[in-house]
């Protein structure tokens, strides 16, 4: 199948823009408890007339500070209730939102602003405060341009959001509501900039269209998930990912309780106290749940009976996807019985961990594992994979709880059509399309074809339509002997293993396929103590013999997934760790290849060498 649209199910108002949701919702449910805002004291329930205040009076002192609409203002936070509230305020103020990543570099942060033209930054702290006023005084390129710069810290040094809104007392909602009902669906909403694997980031121009179309026909598309009563969501990715951004508008939207976890530290207490009963993640999330799980399984002496539980749901997972799409009867009797056995003693530990409520989980960014995604099937957490990018507002295609497929990244969302190049290109048209990149119209005219959207991705449709991702065009490794291989199946099944944290597959222009593997250090010393090891630095465990067998045996499990020519034929440690602060993952951990490969070029010759 090389094309797949689905209907859009709702029209929107052409004269609208995202804050007429915000107005629709406190109209529909003023006491209606939108978000649950964390503080030292506990969760703070925020009721949506209480938010529309709160947003009003912001903008309000946003408006007595100069702001015209269609001004770009910055946003540079880690996610929090503030950024939600600042960013609204913004947007009713008739602004455009421009967030940072909280973990930006000076020169990032330079670029945004010049490229954005954003002279207004809100910062979490005051040393984000510090670092965003360094980069303006050191940066020629903006010049002697006056950059005010809020803190969302309500005391202190002024300007911060007290502070800004009690300046607008004298600003009517009369000019306000001019304002805020300046923009219509086709004006920009937010320049969101890519996370930039590779090269400067672009900033992409999401308009108000894009927010307002996906959120009303996302509602009743997933209606398991965003239309039942109490329904409750944690968000913990950053509101800088535009990912996160259309989730918060779609939960502010249909009503959905919103709390925000500032980052992985918290996250599982965070989870335990708030119950989602939907929750919105990272394919690195799961994988750190389901090594978790294995390690204290083991350490508690119950490591078979765990093997054995995911197995099971495993098995179980399988039988039933293999129903769904008409290829047997779905688990049989004595799998049934199993199962039933591991989901009073074992699943609702896992379930447990993800606070005991969630129905549902959605996952993005990049794949998750078929095996780790069919054990969170199997023990009752189900995994709906979805796909998107910075250019399609995120979501283009997911998984329902009535049409889902593992393995897959689901169906095109209403109003969207995927089609498939005659290279294996995925080309998107629909409703979360982006408007083109900001000051780059030869980058906009080439990223488009026939009116579609080139993703860059390799996929493949069903013939229900259900999209599969096979790898990324520029990712494709070309051997000297000409075999082309796709690595991302490779490290994907490489990540399963507890001691692996990343895996980059190399061999491009090379005689045969190798790899270079950085051990997770919460692996590693889960492993050690399991196998009553004394503990290893990452360093210490890249020249152990035990260590590199283990691994071993993980590469030669990944080998059997593909032919002899495209298997890894040798492996070599990076004795650091792969992270977001060390530049070499996204905020939304996926891996910059290519700065890997030139940060350890040595090593991949090492590979090579004779």
């Amino acid at each position: 199948m090389r094309e797949a649209s689905t209907e859009l199910l709702v029209e929107a108002d052409e004269d609208s823009n995202v804050t007429d949701l915000l107005l629709e919702r406190c109209t529909k449910d003023p006491f209606g408890i939108l978000y649950a805002h964390k503080t030292p004291n506990g969760w703070l329930n925020v009721t949506a007339s209480r938010f529309l205040a709160d947003v009003s009076a912001l903008a309000k002192g946003l408006i007595a500070g100069g702001l015209n609409p269609g001004d770009p203002v910055a946003v540079l936070s880690r996610s929090s209730f503030e950024w939600t509230l600042v960013d609204f305020a913004i947007w009713m103020a008739g602004g455009v939102t421009v967030p940072i990543y909280e973990t930006s570099s000076a020169g990032q942060i330079e670029w945004i602003l010049v490229d954005s033209g954003a002279r207004r930054v809100f910062v979490e702290d005051t040393a984000k405060a510090e670092l965003v006023r360094s980069v303006v005084d050191k940066s020629a390129a903006l010049g002697d341009d006056l950059v005010t710069i809020i803190r969302m810290e309500h005391e202190g040094e002024a300007p911060h959001l007290t502070s800004v809104s009690a300046v607008g007392t004298g600003i009517t909602d009369t000019e306000l509501e001019r304002q805020r009902s300046a923009a219509n669906l086709a004006d920009v909403a937010s320049i969101v900039y890519t996370s930039g694997t590779t090269g400067r980031p672009k900033g992409c121009e999401i308009t108000h269209g894009n927010f307002v179309r996906i959120t009303r026909n996302v509602i009743p598309f997933l209606p398991e998930l965003l239309m039942q009563p109490g329904a409750r969501t944690l968000m913990f990715l950053p509101l800088a990912h535009v990912l996160a951004r259309a989730v918060q508008v779609v939960s502010m939207t249909g009503g959905i309780t919103m709390g925000h976890s500032a980052g992985a530290s918290g996250l599982m207490d965070d989870l335990g106290a708030f119950k989602p009963t939907f929750l919105l993640a990272v394919p690195r999330i799961f994988e750190k749940v389901y090594a978790g799980a294995g390690h204290k399984a083991a350490m508690s002496g119950k490591g078979r009976l765990f093997a054995a539980a995911s197995s099971t749901a495993v098995e179980y997972s399988t039988a039933a996807d293999l129903a769904s799409r008409g290829q047997g009867t779905g688990p049989g009797w004595t799998l049934r019985a199993k199962h039933a056995v591991f989901n009073k003693l074992l699943y609702p530990k896992v379930r447990e961990v993800f606070g005991g409520a969630v129905g549902y989980t959605v996952s993005g960014a990049s794949p998750l594992s078929l095996r780790e995604n069919h054990f969170f099937h199997g023990a009752g957490v189900p995994v709906l994979e979805g796909y998107g990018l910075t250019e399609t507002t995120a979501p283009c295609t997911v998984n329902t709880p009535s049409m889902f497929r593992v393995g897959t990244v689901g169906i095109p969302l209403p109003g969207t059509t995927i089609r498939i190049a005659s290279d294996g290109e995925i080309l998107v048209k629909g409703i979360g399309v982006f408007k083109g990149y900001h000051n780059n119209p030869a980058a906009t005219e080439a990223a488009f074809v026939d009116g579609f959207f080139r993703t860059g991705d390799l996929g493949e449709l069903d013939q229900d339509g259900f999209l599969t991702i096979t790898g990324r065009k520029k990712d494709l490794l070309v051997t000297a002997g000409g075999k082309n291989i796709a690595p991302a199946p490779l490290e994907e099944k490489l990540r399963e293993h507890q001691l692996v944290g990343q895996a980059v597959v190399v061999g491009d222009g090379k005689p045969f396929v190798a790899a270079l593997i950085a051990l997770d250090p919460e692996g590693l010393a889960d492993w050690c103590a399991e196998n009553k090891l004394g503990a290893l630095s990452l360093q210490e465990a890249s020249t152990d013999p035990r260590v590199r067998a283990e691994v071993q045996s993980a590469v030669d499990e990944a080998n059997r997934l593909v032919s002899a020519a495209e298997s890894i034929r040798k492996f070599d440690f990076i004795t650091s760790e792969l992270t977001e602060e060390s530049g070499h993952l996204t905020p939304s951990l996926k891996l910059k290849r290519d700065v890997v490969t030139n940060d350890f070029a040595k090593l991949v010759e090492k590979l090579y060498a004779k």
